[in-house]
């Protein structure tokens, strides 16, 4: 079971540091789980231009086949101008949406305003139903008086992290084992 992390943004840490302690929640929660973390700032991706997924090069392709690949995700955004990041909506723009078609996804999120998580609700998880991804029921939402320096430091928000990532875990065995019951869902 591969699980993708994908830190949507090219600047600040804070959303990174989430969705890393999501993925290592999820791999001391399951030994057969491999994590990948997808860190925007390390690559150079195109913007979307309507072209096939397919006719991506470099760093872009290479985005998009990790992206492929990955049977659950944890999508993470800071929160700017009340909504998730140009990097992701480009992101997601670049994949097939056939790709997300039947996985899992769970959402992490952080800003500057108690509010802010309301785009997760109103936002994040209609784009995953659009895709026809099952979204996990919780979400970790980090305010930025979570976090000491660069380190999520608030319990009560660990406690979510920690409970994404069982959500994750559960619904992904549970799908799989139903697929091998009943067939593949297409």
């Amino acid at each position: 079971m591969k699980l993708l992390g994908i830190s949507g943004t090219i600047i600040g840490s804070k959303t990174l540091t989430v969705v890393k302690k999501v993925l290592e929640q999820a791999e001391s929660i399951h030994p057969e789980i491999t994590a990948e973390l997808l860190d925007m700032k390390e690559y150079d991706v195109q913007f979307c231009d309507g072209r096939d997924p397919s006719a991506y090069e470099g760093d872009t392709k290479k985005v998009i086949d990790l992206i492929s690949s990955a049977d659950v995700y944890i999508i993470g955004t800071p929160i700017f101008q009340g909504s998730y990041t140009g990097v992701l909506k480009n992101l997601i723009d670049l994949v097939d949406p056939k790709v997300f078609r039947n996985k899992i996804m769970g959402f992490v999120a952080t800003g500057g305003s108690d509010l802010h998580y309301l785009v997760i609700e109103n936002q994040l998880k209609p784009i995953g139903s659009y895709l026809h991804a099952y979204m996990a029921p919780s979400y970790v939402y980090a305010h930025k008086n979570h976090f000491f320096q660069d380190e999520l430091v608030d319990e009560e928000v660990l406690e979510r992290v920690k409970n994404l990532a069982k959500e994750l875990v559960f619904m992904q065995t549970a799908l799989k084992g139903s697929a091998e019951t009943v067939g593949e869902i297409s």
